[in-house]
Protein backbone atom coordinates (compact mmCIF):
# COMPACT_ATOMS: atom_id res chain seq x y z
CA UNK A 1 0.00 0.00 0.00
CA UNK A 2 1.59 3.45 -1.27
CA UNK A 3 0.66 6.09 1.68
CA UNK A 4 1.54 9.44 -0.57
CA UNK A 5 -0.28 12.10 1.93
CA UNK A 6 2.39 15.34 1.12
CA UNK A 7 2.30 17.36 -2.24
CA UNK A 8 5.68 19.15 -3.91
CA UNK A 9 5.82 22.83 -3.42
CA UNK A 10 8.55 25.14 -2.80
CA UNK A 11 11.09 22.57 -3.16
CA UNK A 12 9.71 19.79 -1.06
CA UNK A 13 7.43 17.41 0.44
CA UNK A 14 4.67 19.22 2.07
CA UNK A 15 1.54 17.88 4.20
CA UNK A 16 -1.94 19.29 1.62
CA UNK A 17 -4.31 21.54 2.87
CA UNK A 18 -7.02 19.20 2.05
CA UNK A 19 -8.29 16.93 3.82
CA UNK A 20 -9.60 14.65 0.88
CA UNK A 21 -8.33 11.72 -1.00
CA UNK A 22 -7.81 9.65 -4.15
CA UNK A 23 -7.38 5.99 -3.76
CA UNK A 24 -5.40 4.52 -6.36
CA UNK A 25 -6.71 0.90 -7.58
CA UNK A 26 -5.24 -1.94 -9.40
CA UNK A 27 -6.77 -2.39 -12.80
CA UNK A 28 -5.00 -6.09 -12.65
CA UNK A 29 -6.59 -7.00 -9.35
CA UNK A 30 -9.12 -4.60 -8.59
CA UNK A 31 -7.59 -3.78 -5.08
CA UNK A 32 -6.63 -0.49 -3.51
CA UNK A 33 -2.66 0.28 -3.76
CA UNK A 34 -2.17 3.61 -2.49
CA UNK A 35 -3.72 6.72 -1.63
CA UNK A 36 -2.66 10.30 -2.65
CA UNK A 37 -4.09 13.61 -1.39
CA UNK A 38 -6.93 15.42 -3.62
CA UNK A 39 -5.60 19.18 -3.55
CA UNK A 40 -8.17 21.55 -3.11
CA UNK A 41 -8.12 25.70 -3.89
CA UNK A 42 -5.54 26.66 -1.19
CA UNK A 43 -3.03 23.84 -1.79
CA UNK A 44 -3.22 25.22 -5.61
CA UNK A 45 -3.15 28.37 -4.42
CA UNK A 46 0.20 27.88 -2.71
CA UNK A 47 1.61 25.92 -5.62
CA UNK A 48 0.95 28.78 -7.85
CA UNK A 49 2.26 31.47 -4.88
CA UNK A 50 5.65 29.61 -4.99
CA UNK A 51 5.70 29.13 -9.01
CA UNK A 52 4.88 32.85 -9.50
CA UNK A 53 7.86 33.69 -6.50
CA UNK A 54 10.17 31.44 -8.69
CA UNK A 55 9.05 32.99 -11.87
CA UNK A 56 9.53 36.50 -10.29
CA UNK A 57 12.87 36.66 -8.22
CA UNK A 58 14.10 35.61 -12.23
CA UNK A 59 16.72 33.28 -11.27
CA UNK A 60 15.40 30.66 -12.88
CA UNK A 61 14.57 32.10 -15.83
CA UNK A 62 17.68 34.62 -15.90
CA UNK A 63 20.01 31.27 -15.80
CA UNK A 64 22.28 30.88 -19.08
CA UNK A 65 20.64 27.84 -20.85
CA UNK A 66 23.66 25.77 -20.14
CA UNK A 67 23.14 26.09 -16.31
CA UNK A 68 19.37 25.05 -16.53
CA UNK A 69 20.97 22.24 -18.80
CA UNK A 70 23.14 20.42 -16.11
CA UNK A 71 20.28 20.59 -13.79
CA UNK A 72 17.68 18.47 -15.62
CA UNK A 73 20.78 16.24 -17.30
CA UNK A 74 21.75 15.61 -13.34
CA UNK A 75 17.89 14.55 -12.70
CA UNK A 76 17.71 12.44 -15.99
CA UNK A 77 20.73 11.10 -15.53
CA UNK A 78 19.53 9.63 -12.07
CA UNK A 79 16.74 8.50 -12.91
CA UNK A 80 18.20 5.60 -15.08
CA UNK A 81 19.18 4.04 -12.41
CA UNK A 82 15.13 4.08 -11.47
CA UNK A 83 13.78 3.28 -14.67
CA UNK A 84 12.92 0.14 -13.93
CA UNK A 85 11.20 1.15 -10.78
CA UNK A 86 9.21 3.44 -12.39
CA UNK A 87 8.11 1.01 -15.20
CA UNK A 88 6.82 -1.39 -12.07
CA UNK A 89 5.47 1.28 -10.50
CA UNK A 90 3.19 2.33 -13.80
CA UNK A 91 2.19 -1.02 -14.56
CA UNK A 92 0.85 -1.37 -11.21
CA UNK A 93 -0.92 1.82 -11.41
CA UNK A 94 -2.66 1.54 -14.84
CA UNK A 95 -2.17 -1.93 -16.39
CA UNK A 96 0.49 -1.25 -18.82
CA UNK A 97 2.09 -4.55 -19.90
CA UNK A 98 5.55 -4.45 -17.78
CA UNK A 99 7.20 -5.07 -21.32
CA UNK A 100 6.21 -2.25 -22.77
CA UNK A 101 6.38 0.01 -19.98
CA UNK A 102 10.17 -1.06 -19.45
CA UNK A 103 10.53 -0.34 -23.45
CA UNK A 104 8.70 3.45 -22.64
CA UNK A 105 10.96 4.39 -19.85
CA UNK A 106 14.02 3.63 -21.17
CA UNK A 107 16.90 5.60 -21.90
CA UNK A 108 18.08 3.55 -24.69
CA UNK A 109 16.18 5.88 -27.52
CA UNK A 110 13.32 8.07 -28.11
CA UNK A 111 9.69 7.04 -27.31
CA UNK A 112 11.39 5.92 -24.25
CA UNK A 113 10.77 8.75 -21.60
CA UNK A 114 13.96 9.47 -20.26
CA UNK A 115 15.74 9.06 -24.00
CA UNK A 116 12.48 11.73 -24.78
CA UNK A 117 14.30 13.96 -21.70
CA UNK A 118 17.56 13.67 -23.34
CA UNK A 119 16.30 14.88 -27.07
CA UNK A 120 14.96 18.25 -25.63
CA UNK A 121 18.55 18.67 -23.72
CA UNK A 122 20.11 18.24 -27.49
CA UNK A 123 17.30 20.66 -28.80
CA UNK A 124 18.24 23.17 -26.34
CA UNK A 125 21.93 23.20 -26.43
CA UNK A 126 21.47 24.38 -29.75
CA UNK A 127 19.01 26.84 -29.02
CA UNK A 128 19.16 30.97 -29.45
CA UNK A 129 17.07 32.73 -27.33
CA UNK A 130 18.24 35.69 -29.70
CA UNK A 131 18.28 36.71 -33.19
CA UNK A 132 19.14 39.47 -35.25
CA UNK A 133 16.60 40.59 -38.11
CA UNK A 134 17.96 42.64 -40.59
CA UNK A 135 15.79 45.07 -42.75
CA UNK A 136 14.53 48.19 -43.08
CA UNK A 137 13.75 48.80 -39.26
CA UNK A 138 16.88 46.31 -37.65
CA UNK A 139 15.59 44.10 -34.44
CA UNK A 140 16.60 41.98 -32.13
CA UNK A 141 13.94 38.77 -31.53
CA UNK A 142 14.30 37.47 -28.18
CA UNK A 143 12.59 34.05 -27.01
CA UNK A 144 11.36 34.60 -23.39
CA UNK A 145 10.05 32.08 -20.97
CA UNK A 146 6.08 32.09 -21.18
CA UNK A 147 5.82 32.13 -17.50
CA UNK A 148 4.28 29.90 -14.64
CA UNK A 149 2.70 27.03 -16.76
CA UNK A 150 0.03 24.41 -15.40
CA UNK A 151 0.49 20.97 -16.66
CA UNK A 152 -2.35 18.32 -16.73
CA UNK A 153 -1.62 15.09 -18.01
CA UNK A 154 -3.19 11.61 -18.85
CA UNK A 155 -2.86 8.37 -17.12
CA UNK A 156 -2.11 6.13 -20.46
CA UNK A 157 1.23 7.25 -20.48
CA UNK A 158 2.03 9.03 -17.51
CA UNK A 159 5.79 9.00 -16.60
CA UNK A 160 6.18 9.87 -20.14
CA UNK A 161 3.87 12.62 -20.44
CA UNK A 162 5.82 14.10 -17.28
CA UNK A 163 8.95 14.32 -19.09
CA UNK A 164 7.71 15.57 -22.03
CA UNK A 165 5.76 18.75 -20.04
CA UNK A 166 8.21 19.14 -17.40
CA UNK A 167 11.68 19.33 -18.85
CA UNK A 168 11.13 20.77 -21.80
CA UNK A 169 9.08 24.23 -19.96
CA UNK A 170 12.11 24.10 -17.19
CA UNK A 171 14.51 24.27 -20.22
CA UNK A 172 12.77 27.36 -21.56
CA UNK A 173 13.42 28.90 -18.20
CA UNK A 174 9.35 28.52 -17.02
CA UNK A 175 8.14 27.28 -13.45
CA UNK A 176 5.44 24.97 -13.73
CA UNK A 177 2.77 23.12 -11.55
CA UNK A 178 2.16 19.56 -13.08
CA UNK A 179 -1.01 17.93 -12.22
CA UNK A 180 -0.93 14.01 -12.81
CA UNK A 181 -4.18 11.82 -13.91
CA UNK A 182 -5.57 11.09 -10.22
CA UNK A 183 -5.17 6.74 -11.54
CA UNK A 184 -1.75 7.21 -12.00
CA UNK A 185 -0.27 10.29 -9.19
CA UNK A 186 3.00 8.76 -8.27
CA UNK A 187 5.61 8.43 -10.55
CA UNK A 188 6.27 11.83 -11.32
CA UNK A 189 7.63 12.29 -7.65
CA UNK A 190 10.94 10.24 -8.88
CA UNK A 191 11.30 13.42 -11.62
CA UNK A 192 10.63 15.45 -8.76
CA UNK A 193 13.02 14.26 -6.56
CA UNK A 194 15.59 13.85 -8.83
CA UNK A 195 14.92 17.60 -10.04
CA UNK A 196 15.14 18.89 -6.01
CA UNK A 197 17.99 16.85 -5.67
CA UNK A 198 20.08 17.82 -9.06
CA UNK A 199 19.71 21.43 -7.91
CA UNK A 200 16.53 23.01 -9.06
CA UNK A 201 15.49 25.65 -7.08
CA UNK A 202 12.51 25.96 -4.77
CA UNK A 203 9.13 27.31 -6.17
CA UNK A 204 10.02 26.18 -10.34
CA UNK A 205 8.58 23.11 -9.82
CA UNK A 206 4.99 22.16 -8.17
CA UNK A 207 2.83 18.73 -8.19
CA UNK A 208 -0.53 18.37 -6.98
CA UNK A 209 -2.26 15.42 -7.08
CA UNK A 210 -6.53 15.01 -7.26
CA UNK A 211 -9.06 14.91 -9.52
CA UNK A 212 -11.13 17.19 -11.94
CA UNK A 213 -11.45 20.14 -9.39
CA UNK A 214 -8.05 20.60 -8.60
CA UNK A 215 -7.44 20.60 -12.31
CA UNK A 216 -10.04 23.20 -12.85
CA UNK A 217 -8.82 25.46 -9.97
CA UNK A 218 -5.38 25.40 -11.71
CA UNK A 219 -6.30 25.81 -14.50
CA UNK A 220 -8.39 29.05 -13.92
CA UNK A 221 -5.93 29.92 -11.19
CA UNK A 222 -5.12 34.39 -12.56
CA UNK A 223 -1.44 33.14 -11.61
CA UNK A 224 -1.12 30.55 -14.25
CA UNK A 225 0.03 32.11 -17.50
CA UNK A 226 -0.06 28.63 -20.07
CA UNK A 227 -1.74 25.56 -19.52
CA UNK A 228 -0.92 22.57 -21.28
CA UNK A 229 -3.00 19.47 -21.35
CA UNK A 230 -3.35 16.12 -22.56
CA UNK A 231 -6.71 14.66 -22.20
CA UNK A 232 -9.62 13.83 -23.60
CA UNK A 233 -11.43 16.68 -26.13
CA UNK A 234 -14.31 17.26 -23.65
CA UNK A 235 -12.01 18.28 -20.99
CA UNK A 236 -9.89 19.82 -23.65
CA UNK A 237 -13.25 22.13 -24.70
CA UNK A 238 -13.82 23.19 -21.39
CA UNK A 239 -10.35 24.55 -20.77
CA UNK A 240 -10.18 26.32 -23.65
CA UNK A 241 -12.85 28.35 -22.39
CA UNK A 242 -12.17 28.91 -19.46
CA UNK A 243 -8.50 30.23 -20.89
CA UNK A 244 -9.96 32.03 -23.74
CA UNK A 245 -11.50 34.72 -21.20
CA UNK A 246 -8.21 36.41 -20.22
CA UNK A 247 -6.46 34.92 -23.15
CA UNK A 248 -4.03 32.45 -21.57
CA UNK A 249 -2.01 30.00 -23.75
CA UNK A 250 -3.43 27.20 -24.44
CA UNK A 251 -1.70 23.87 -25.76
CA UNK A 252 -4.21 21.14 -25.82
CA UNK A 253 -3.70 17.44 -27.08
CA UNK A 254 -6.70 15.52 -27.41
CA UNK A 255 -8.23 12.71 -28.97
CA UNK A 256 -8.54 11.02 -32.14
CA UNK A 257 -10.22 8.54 -33.98
CA UNK A 258 -7.45 7.94 -36.60
CA UNK A 259 -8.38 5.96 -39.87
CA UNK A 260 -5.67 3.63 -41.62
CA UNK A 261 -5.85 3.27 -45.07
CA UNK A 262 -4.70 0.10 -46.48
CA UNK A 263 -4.53 0.04 -50.64
CA UNK A 264 -5.24 -2.58 -52.98
CA UNK A 265 -1.44 -3.58 -53.52
CA UNK A 266 -0.75 -3.19 -49.52
CA UNK A 267 1.77 -6.07 -48.18
CA UNK A 268 -0.26 -7.67 -45.88
CA UNK A 269 2.47 -8.72 -43.81
CA UNK A 270 3.48 -5.06 -43.04
CA UNK A 271 -0.29 -4.36 -42.91
CA UNK A 272 -1.05 -6.56 -40.06
CA UNK A 273 2.46 -5.45 -38.31
CA UNK A 274 1.20 -2.33 -38.17
CA UNK A 275 -2.48 -2.89 -37.44
CA UNK A 276 -1.00 -4.87 -34.49
CA UNK A 277 0.26 -2.54 -32.82
CA UNK A 278 -1.73 0.24 -34.43
CA UNK A 279 -4.89 -1.17 -32.88
CA UNK A 280 -4.09 -2.57 -29.78
CA UNK A 281 -1.10 -0.79 -28.42
CA UNK A 282 -1.64 0.00 -24.47
CA UNK A 283 -4.87 -1.83 -24.85
CA UNK A 284 -5.79 0.51 -27.29
CA UNK A 285 -5.86 3.48 -24.57
CA UNK A 286 -3.30 5.50 -26.67
CA UNK A 287 -5.05 8.65 -28.26
CA UNK A 288 -3.10 7.92 -31.79
CA UNK A 289 -4.23 4.28 -32.42
CA UNK A 290 -6.06 3.65 -35.56
CA UNK A 291 -9.64 2.53 -34.79
CA UNK A 292 -11.22 2.93 -38.32
CA UNK A 293 -9.73 0.34 -40.50
CA UNK A 294 -10.50 1.40 -44.44
CA UNK A 295 -10.34 -1.64 -46.25
CA UNK A 296 -10.79 -1.73 -50.24
CA UNK A 297 -14.02 -4.24 -51.43
CA UNK A 298 -11.88 -6.10 -53.22
CA UNK A 299 -9.48 -6.77 -50.24
CA UNK A 300 -11.97 -6.57 -47.41
CA UNK A 301 -12.71 -10.41 -46.53
CA UNK A 302 -8.74 -11.11 -46.33
CA UNK A 303 -8.52 -7.89 -44.33
CA UNK A 304 -10.98 -8.65 -41.59
CA UNK A 305 -10.09 -12.25 -41.18
CA UNK A 306 -6.18 -11.48 -41.34
CA UNK A 307 -7.27 -8.65 -38.27
CA UNK A 308 -9.40 -10.92 -36.51
CA UNK A 309 -6.61 -13.32 -36.23
CA UNK A 310 -4.16 -10.97 -34.77
CA UNK A 311 -6.14 -9.80 -32.25
CA UNK A 312 -7.04 -13.71 -30.94
CA UNK A 313 -3.23 -14.12 -31.24
CA UNK A 314 -2.80 -11.93 -27.86
CA UNK A 315 -2.01 -12.69 -24.75
CA UNK A 316 -4.53 -10.91 -22.26
CA UNK A 317 -3.36 -11.51 -18.55
CA UNK A 318 -1.58 -10.43 -16.45
CA UNK A 319 0.19 -7.19 -16.57
CA UNK A 320 3.85 -8.36 -14.72
CA UNK A 321 3.68 -11.31 -17.35
CA UNK A 322 6.35 -10.72 -19.56
CA UNK A 323 3.97 -12.81 -21.91
CA UNK A 324 1.41 -10.54 -21.52
CA UNK A 325 0.65 -8.47 -24.39
CA UNK A 326 -2.21 -6.65 -23.42
CA UNK A 327 -3.43 -5.85 -19.67
CA UNK A 328 -6.67 -4.89 -18.51
CA UNK A 329 -8.60 -1.04 -19.13
CA UNK A 330 -7.32 1.67 -16.61
CA UNK A 331 -10.45 1.30 -14.91
CA UNK A 332 -13.87 0.15 -14.42
CA UNK A 333 -15.96 3.36 -15.37
CA UNK A 334 -13.27 2.56 -18.71
CA UNK A 335 -14.02 -1.04 -19.23
CA UNK A 336 -17.79 0.39 -18.97
CA UNK A 337 -17.29 2.67 -21.87
CA UNK A 338 -15.69 0.32 -24.22
CA UNK A 339 -18.17 -2.04 -23.50
CA UNK A 340 -21.23 0.48 -24.40
CA UNK A 341 -19.62 1.24 -27.96
CA UNK A 342 -19.47 -2.53 -28.82
CA UNK A 343 -23.67 -2.94 -27.78
CA UNK A 344 -23.79 0.35 -29.82
CA UNK A 345 -22.20 -1.39 -32.87
CA UNK A 346 -24.25 -4.45 -32.36
CA UNK A 347 -27.45 -2.72 -32.41
CA UNK A 348 -26.09 -0.88 -35.72
CA UNK A 349 -26.37 -4.10 -37.44
CA UNK A 350 -22.28 -4.34 -37.28
CA UNK A 351 -20.72 -7.78 -37.07
CA UNK A 352 -18.36 -8.96 -33.89
CA UNK A 353 -15.95 -11.00 -35.82
CA UNK A 354 -13.11 -11.76 -32.93
CA UNK A 355 -13.43 -10.56 -29.01
CA UNK A 356 -16.37 -8.58 -27.73
CA UNK A 357 -15.93 -9.58 -24.28
CA UNK A 358 -14.56 -10.25 -21.14
CA UNK A 359 -11.69 -13.02 -20.93
CA UNK A 360 -13.71 -16.12 -19.13
CA UNK A 361 -10.09 -16.89 -17.31
CA UNK A 362 -9.63 -13.20 -16.07
CA UNK A 363 -12.59 -12.98 -13.34
CA UNK A 364 -10.51 -10.32 -11.76
CA UNK A 365 -9.83 -7.08 -13.15
CA UNK A 366 -10.89 -5.20 -15.79
CA UNK A 367 -9.71 -6.68 -19.13
CA UNK A 368 -11.88 -7.10 -22.03
CA UNK A 369 -10.84 -9.23 -25.11
CA UNK A 370 -9.11 -7.40 -28.24
CA UNK A 371 -12.34 -6.42 -30.56
CA UNK A 372 -12.65 -6.52 -34.37
CA UNK A 373 -15.84 -5.61 -35.82
CA UNK A 374 -16.93 -5.99 -39.56
CA UNK A 375 -20.08 -4.27 -41.80
CA UNK A 376 -19.56 -0.91 -40.02
CA UNK A 377 -20.15 2.32 -42.24
CA UNK A 378 -18.66 5.57 -40.75
CA UNK A 379 -21.54 7.15 -39.95
CA UNK A 380 -21.90 4.47 -36.84
CA UNK A 381 -21.59 5.46 -33.40
CA UNK A 382 -18.29 3.19 -33.44
CA UNK A 383 -16.69 5.20 -36.40
CA UNK A 384 -17.82 8.97 -34.82
CA UNK A 385 -16.40 8.96 -30.87
CA UNK A 386 -12.92 7.67 -29.81
CA UNK A 387 -13.34 4.91 -27.42
CA UNK A 388 -10.31 4.29 -26.15
CA UNK A 389 -10.21 0.68 -25.92
CA UNK A 390 -8.89 -2.61 -27.85
CA UNK A 391 -11.74 -2.17 -30.55
CA UNK A 392 -10.95 -2.09 -34.22
CA UNK A 393 -13.91 -1.57 -36.71
CA UNK A 394 -13.24 -2.47 -40.74
CA UNK A 395 -15.03 0.10 -43.32
CA UNK A 396 -15.32 -0.85 -46.72
CA UNK A 397 -14.09 1.81 -49.63
CA UNK A 398 -14.37 2.17 -53.89
CA UNK A 399 -11.45 3.71 -54.73
CA UNK A 400 -8.81 6.10 -53.35
CA UNK A 401 -10.28 9.36 -53.37
CA UNK A 402 -13.43 7.38 -51.37
CA UNK A 403 -11.08 6.07 -49.12
CA UNK A 404 -9.47 9.75 -48.17
CA UNK A 405 -13.07 11.54 -48.08
CA UNK A 406 -13.86 8.65 -45.60
CA UNK A 407 -10.99 9.21 -43.52
CA UNK A 408 -11.45 12.72 -43.76
CA UNK A 409 -15.20 12.37 -42.51
CA UNK A 410 -14.20 12.64 -39.13
CA UNK A 411 -14.58 15.50 -35.90
CA UNK A 412 -11.38 14.03 -35.18
CA UNK A 413 -7.64 14.84 -37.26
CA UNK A 414 -4.81 13.53 -34.84
CA UNK A 415 -3.30 10.42 -36.60
CA UNK A 416 -3.38 8.19 -39.92
CA UNK A 417 -2.06 5.75 -42.15
CA UNK A 418 -1.72 4.48 -45.27
CA UNK A 419 -0.41 0.94 -46.43
CA UNK A 420 0.73 1.05 -50.11
CA UNK A 421 3.55 -0.29 -52.17
CA UNK A 422 3.62 2.95 -54.31
CA UNK A 423 5.50 5.65 -52.68
CA UNK A 424 3.97 8.49 -54.42
CA UNK A 425 0.85 7.00 -53.92
CA UNK A 426 1.23 7.13 -50.13
CA UNK A 427 2.49 10.45 -50.29
CA UNK A 428 -0.34 11.66 -52.24
CA UNK A 429 -2.46 10.18 -49.51
CA UNK A 430 -0.78 11.33 -46.74
CA UNK A 431 -0.83 15.11 -47.86
CA UNK A 432 -4.81 14.81 -48.57
CA UNK A 433 -5.84 13.25 -45.07
CA UNK A 434 -6.16 16.34 -43.04
CA UNK A 435 -4.11 14.88 -39.70
CA UNK A 436 -1.87 16.45 -37.34
CA UNK A 437 0.73 13.88 -37.71
CA UNK A 438 0.67 10.81 -40.47
CA UNK A 439 2.31 6.94 -40.45
CA UNK A 440 2.95 5.29 -44.05
CA UNK A 441 3.18 1.49 -43.65
CA UNK A 442 3.79 0.98 -40.26
CA UNK A 443 2.39 2.28 -37.04
CA UNK A 444 4.76 5.08 -34.97
CA UNK A 445 4.82 7.24 -32.36
CA UNK A 446 7.74 9.87 -33.55
CA UNK A 447 8.88 12.24 -30.09
CA UNK A 448 11.83 13.01 -32.81
CA UNK A 449 9.36 15.47 -34.71
CA UNK A 450 6.14 17.25 -33.65
CA UNK A 451 3.20 15.32 -32.36
CA UNK A 452 -0.53 16.77 -32.22
CA UNK A 453 -3.92 17.16 -33.93
CA UNK A 454 -6.16 19.45 -35.86
CA UNK A 455 -10.33 19.95 -35.97
CA UNK A 456 -10.91 18.32 -32.79
CA UNK A 457 -7.62 16.50 -32.08
CA UNK A 458 -6.05 19.84 -30.49
CA UNK A 459 -3.88 23.04 -30.48
CA UNK A 460 -0.29 23.17 -31.21
CA UNK A 461 2.45 20.50 -30.93
CA UNK A 462 4.19 18.57 -28.48
CA UNK A 463 7.41 16.44 -28.28
CA UNK A 464 10.78 17.57 -30.26
CA UNK A 465 11.58 20.98 -31.21
CA UNK A 466 8.19 22.42 -31.75
CA UNK A 467 7.56 21.10 -28.00
CA UNK A 468 10.44 23.02 -26.40
CA UNK A 469 9.38 26.19 -28.89
CA UNK A 470 6.17 25.75 -27.10
CA UNK A 471 7.23 27.25 -23.94
CA UNK A 472 8.05 30.10 -25.32
CA UNK A 473 7.08 33.62 -25.74
CA UNK A 474 8.72 35.92 -28.77
CA UNK A 475 9.50 39.39 -28.12
CA UNK A 476 10.37 41.66 -30.81
CA UNK A 477 12.72 44.47 -29.97
CA UNK A 478 12.75 47.23 -32.82
CA UNK A 479 16.57 48.52 -32.70
CA UNK A 480 17.63 52.27 -32.91
CA UNK A 481 20.18 53.39 -35.77
CA UNK A 482 23.09 53.52 -33.27
CA UNK A 483 22.53 49.98 -31.76
CA UNK A 484 21.63 48.75 -35.68
CA UNK A 485 24.95 50.26 -36.84
CA UNK A 486 27.11 48.57 -33.66
CA UNK A 487 25.87 45.22 -35.08
CA UNK A 488 26.61 43.54 -31.68
CA UNK A 489 26.90 39.95 -31.87
CA UNK A 490 24.04 37.88 -31.05
CA UNK A 491 23.65 34.40 -29.31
Amino acid sequence: MIEHDTLFINGGLRPPHSRRSIDVVSPATEETIGRAPDADDVDVAAAVAAARSALGAGFWANRKMTARIDVVEAALTALEAKADEIAHLVTSEMGMPISMSQQMHSAAGPPGALANGRHYLELARQLSTEEYRPGVTPALVWREPVGVVAAIAPWNGPFNMAINKIVPALLSGCSIIFKPAPETPFDVFYLADALATAGLPAGVLGIVTGGRETGRELVSHPGVDKVSFTGSTAAGRTIGEICGRSFRRTQLELGGKSAAIILEDADLPTVLAGLGAGCFVNSGQACLSYSRILAPRSRYGEVVESLAAVAGSLVVGDPFDPATSQGPLVAQRQRARVESYIASAREDGATIVAGGGRPADLPRGWYIEPTVIADTTNDMKINREEIFGPVASVISYEDVDEAIALANDSDFGLHGAVFTGDDETALRVARAVRTGTFTINGFSYNTEAPFGGVKNSGIGRDTSREGLDAFFELKTVNLSPSLASRRVAYE
